[in-house]
């Protein structure tokens, strides 16, 4: 070990063998609280400096090995600020602000030139569907305007015989170093170069086509495939069909959010489907069959034996009752097989009627002692009027 007065890793309060990941995170909590910006204990300031000190060093691969195996890794001795540290205080390196800040703040710190090409954002379009082509699937046009490559310049944003050339201002680094006196010493700050916004190079003849992006606006239309048994909220992910990314870069994701439009006739509950049947009163007490049409009638090519079910209505059935038509409802999206379909039967009552039925009916009640029936108050349920009320209000 070098003779020195302090111990990095005691200041930074970690073990010798401790990982980057250690040591950075030991800095930033220490580089917090001693801040001249926060701190109010007057020894904060030397504390911070010597903070710091013990970062650059063990940050730094060569350096931490080089001061490990007993050498000075600054190369101007280590007195501390005033003594020679990293430049501090007027030194050849200085310090680095914007390695305080990533430390700090966990931020990632990208040095060099970028590149010009990059991969283009994601989009998000809607799409509406019938519930016919949510439940069993099809086959939809979606018009998407997005970016696509510029057909004159094919992505590299010059003109025809035009290249991009280094920067002046940066010299092709893409970023620049502002040096600021302060109390601390020389503190360097290093930003995007504001030429050439980065990239190292500057094209001095743009594409007239697409300005140097390399890419133009463009409407286009896709053709979605829908899985059969989707609904409202389910996202279909078409790969590579967003736009096209600056530079000619690759293109970002489409995803297409679904929409189911409501139906007039039926409702879905997950993977099942609800309608309401208005039967008379007559087919109720005495019971008979119908005929409901299922949601294949509304397919554009429907095979015939598909598009109706029969429903058998039992004798003495009351409104509200619910008959259960299995496997008739939606196809299941991740999984075999379908829902079912659920038809509640709503008995009506006849509200004009001629003599004869009138008199009819007085005689039916005549027989079944009805003529003066006393109301019999009996507790309402979700599977009487409930099922009633949800089909007419959709609840």
């Amino acid at each position: 070990m070098p003779k020195m007065t302090e111990d990095y890793y005691e200041i930074l309060g970690v073990a010798r063998d401790a990982t980057p990941e250690q040591i950075k995170k030991a800095y930033r909590q220490l580089a917090r609280k001693l801040h001249p910006d926060v701190a109010t204990e007057p020894d904060a300031s030397d504390r911070f400096k010597k903070v710091a000190e013990a970062y650059e060093v063990l940050r730094d691969e060569q350096k931490r090995d080089l001061y490990d195996r007993g050498g000075d890794p600054l190369g101007g001795g280590m007195g501390g600020f005033n003594g020679g540290f990293g430049g501090f205080n007027g030194g050849a390196q200085g310090f680095d602000f914007t390695n305080l800040v990533d430390a700090m703040f966990g931020g990632q710190q990208t040095r060099g030139p970028r590149s010009r090409v990059r991969r283009g954002q994601d989009a998000v379009v809607r799409l509406d569907l019938d519930l016919a082509e949510a439940a069993f699937g099809a086959t939809k046009p979606v018009r998407v305007d997005t970016a696509v490559l510029c057909p004159r310049c094919s992505g590299s944003g010059a003109s025809e015989g035009s290249k991009p050339v280094r920067c002046s201002t940066c010299h092709g680094q893409g970023d620049v170093t502002h040096v600021q006196r302060s109390f601390l010493g020389d503190i360097r700050t290093t930003q995007p170069c504001p030429t050439c916004r980065g990239y190292g190079t500057v094209i001095p003849d743009p594409c007239v086509e697409c300005n140097g992006d390399g890419r133009v606006r463009h409407s286009r239309t896709i053709d979605v495939k829908v899985p059969p048994g989707v609904d409202t909220g389910i996202r279909v992910k078409l790969a590579a069909q967003s736009e096209v990314g600056p530079g000619g870069g690759p293109a970002g994701d489409l995803y297409v959010a679904l929409n189911v439009v409501p139906h007039d006739v039926f409702k879905r509950v997950n993977d099942d489907l609800e309608m309401v049947v208005k039967i008379p009163m007559t087919a109720a007490a005495l019971g008979t069959e119908v005929q409901v049409a299922t949601l294949e009638a509304d397919l554009p090519d429907p095979d015939p034996a598909d598009t109706a079910v029969t429903v058998v209505v039992p004798a003495g059935t009351q409104s509200g009752t619910r008959v259960t038509v299995e496997d008739k409802g939606a196809p299941r999206l991740r999984g075999n097989g379908r829902g079912d379909l659920g038809v509640t039967l709503l008995v009506q009552t006849p509200t004009k009627l001629d003599d004869t039925q009138r008199e009819l009916l007085r005689d039916l009640a005549e027989a079944r002692d009805e003529s003066r029936p006393e109301g019999m108050v009996q507790r309402h349920s979700k599977g009487v009027f409930g099922r009633i009320r949800d089909a007419f209000v959709g609840q």
